[in-house]
């Protein structure tokens, strides 16, 4: 029997970079260390909490519980939203012509 996809209000690409796992976000947003949870939230995207608890569990495993463990996952935090960033002004470009207005503007994003 095939589950029927959970109902959402995602408009944007991302489906077609990530894979979005499933379970309690606000779970998962808890169990993460405060700097992680505060880069969460000033993700430009929704970061999905419960893939970043799955990747802080690697980094964890990666480094121990440690300061350089949360700086590495939050670099990597930054890396992937420049990939979505990127992804969507390829996209954009592709569709209307020209570069996404704020990076053409050489804007910083908006948090």
């Amino acid at each position: 029997m095939t589950r029927a996809p959970a109902p959402s209000n995602e408009r944007t690409l991302r489906h077609e970079v990530w894979r979005r796992y499933d379970g309690n976000d606000w779970q998962a947003f808890d169990a993460l260390p405060p700097s992680i949870r505060q880069r969460v939230t000033r993700h430009s995207y929704d970061a999905w909490s419960v893939n970043v608890l799955m990747l802080w569990r690697h980094y964890k495993r990666s480094y121990g519980r440690t300061a350089r463990a949360e700086k590495a996952l939050i670099r990597y935090l930054d890396y992937c939203e420049r990939l979505e960033r990127d992804v969507f002004a390829t996209r954009y470009g592709e569709q209307y012509g020209m570069p996404l207005p704020h990076m053409a503007a050489g804007c910083t994003v908006q948090r």
